[in-house]
Parts: structure tokens; sequence; C-alpha cells
């Protein structure tokens, strides 16, 4: 056998002392072909059924456009204000020990199990103009229910727990000597926050903020309450689909959900560039 196929083989198969690489990789080719990539294909089939001049009428549609500034500007702010603070909580939880630090872990997992539509309908009495948080926003002419603002508070609440949870097993790992060993050789606390923590941090920042993202692109349940759904204003694009389905068109969601499909894929084929040239820059979270 020639050595470049040789090699090339061993660069497709690695040795393993469990056995059964071929089925397994079979088995998942096609899981994920029924499970995931027929019915995307399916719904590019649809969309270019449409025809050009159709699908880029209803991608142009100012009610399409506006609808999908919304759901990818909110999602995007919520995935980065988690980041932030939800690596915070991490940091808590993972270096600091104090009474009901157990309780307070497990609440950071309470998104993950009640329903969406209990959390928009909670969130929408808390922040409406006569709630008990909207009351305090409202005495300072600031109105969050109902507005964009809305949007980014229920995203910010189901998308917390998928950064804490990505980035907190990461941070466990990290060796506290290297901490002390920065602060022995005159580093600040600052400087090894930056220099010595962050940067073994960062592929798994960048995932939780990869997962946080795209939960937030197709939220739907938490956000139709506290949204307003006020064309133009406050109205996502998942929203928008749905009552082109109710309204029997067909193509106008199908489209909606092809456009989205298309920027979703694209942001997060990017983040996942950026994701794996920072774990060989730095080589944590690999």
């Amino acid at each position: 056998m020639p050595a470049t196929a040789m090699a090339s083989r061993w660069r497709f198969r690695q040795p393993s002392v469990v056995p059964g690489f071929g089925m397994a990789l079979g088995f998942t080719l096609a899981y994920l072909a029924l499970i995931v990539l027929i019915p995307l294909a399916g719904l590019v089939w649809r969309s270019a059924s449409l025809g050009w001049s159709e699908f880029w009428r209803i991608a142009m549609d100012d009610r399409t456009v506006r609808a999908l500034e919304i759901s990818f500007g909110t999602s995007l702010i919520a995935a980065t204000v988690n980041v932030l603070f939800g690596t915070v909580v991490a940091w808590v939880l993972t270096r600091y020990r104090f009474p009901g630090r157990r309780v307070l872990d497990a609440m950071v997992d309470l998104p993950f199990a009640l329903p969406t539509a209990v959390a928009g309908i909670a969130l929408t009495a808390l922040y409406a103009p006569n709630g008990w948080i909207g009351a305090m926003f409202a005495s300072l002419g600031l109105k969050v229910a109902f507005t964009p603002a809305g949007i980014v508070v229920a995203l910010i609440f189901i998308g917390l727990p998928f950064v804490v949870r990505t980035v907190q097993p990461i941070m466990e790992e990290i060796d506290r000597e290297v901490e002390e060993a920065a602060a022995t050789l005159g580093a600040t606390r600052w400087h090894t926050i930056w220099r010595v923590i962050l940067p073994g941090l960062s592929p798994a920042i960048l995932t939780g903020f990869t997962l946080a993202f795209a939960r937030a692109v197709g939220e739907y349940g938490s956000v139709i309450f506290i949204a307003g759904n006020i064309p133009y204003v406050s109205e996502i694009a998942p929203l928008l689909i749905v009552i082109r389905l109710e309204e029997f068109n067909y193509a106008g969601a199908t489209a909606v959900a092809a456009i989205m499909l298309a920027i979703s894929f694209t942001i997060l084929l990017l983040i996942n560039v950026i994701q794996a040239w920072s774990r060989r820059r730095f080589g944590y979270g690999a």
C-alpha cells in the first residue's frame, strides 16, 4: 500500500482499544441525516421552489427584515450579557464556599426545567408597567415589557444556564497553583485574570456564547408574552413564521425560515472557526 494512502487511512481512522468504529460512524451519519440534514434539506428545497424573484421579494419585505433584525440583534445582546454575568456566576460557584451555594447552583438550572410559557408569563408580570420591577423602571421613564428590551430580558433568562454549565467544569479544572504562581511573580489580580485565567477559559466561553445565542434565536414561548408582538417594533422572526403559517402563506413561512437558517449557520460557523483557533492558541478546553 502506498505511503500516502496509509497516511490518509491513519488520519481517517485512529486506533482505539474500543472496537466498532465503522458501525458507530455509520450510525452517527445515518442518525444526523435523518434528524438534521433531511429536514433542513427539505426546507432549502421548498425555498428553492419559490424562484429567486419571489424568494427575494419575501426576504426584502420590510416586516421580514425588521423581524430578523429584532431576533438576531436581541439574541446577540442577550448572549453577550450572559457571557459576562454567566462567567461571574460560574466563578462564584466554583471558587467560593458559602452557605446556600448548592441551592444557588441548583437555581441556575431552573430555566432548563421551567416551561418557556410559564417563564414568559412570570417575566411579563414582573416587568409590566404595573409589575413589581416594571413599576420601578416606569418611575424612571423606562419601559421594559412590550419592547425589544423585554425580549432581551427573556432571552437572558433562558440562556444563562448554557454559559454557566459550559464554563463551570473548565473553570474547576484550572489549577489554582497557576494563579498563585502568577501572584508570586508579581502579577496583579487583574493581570492574572486577563493573562492567565481568561485565555484558558476562552474556548468554553465561546461555546457558552454559541449555545446561548443559538437557543435565543429560536426562542418563542417566553418571548411572545413579554414582547408585545408589535410589527416593526417587537415582533420576532419565529412569531412571523407562525403568523404566515396561520395565514396559510406557506411560501412566506418557508422563506423566512430559510433566511434564519442561512444567517444562523453563517454566524455559528464563524464562531466555531474562532473557537477552533482559540483552542489551538491556548490549549485549554480542547
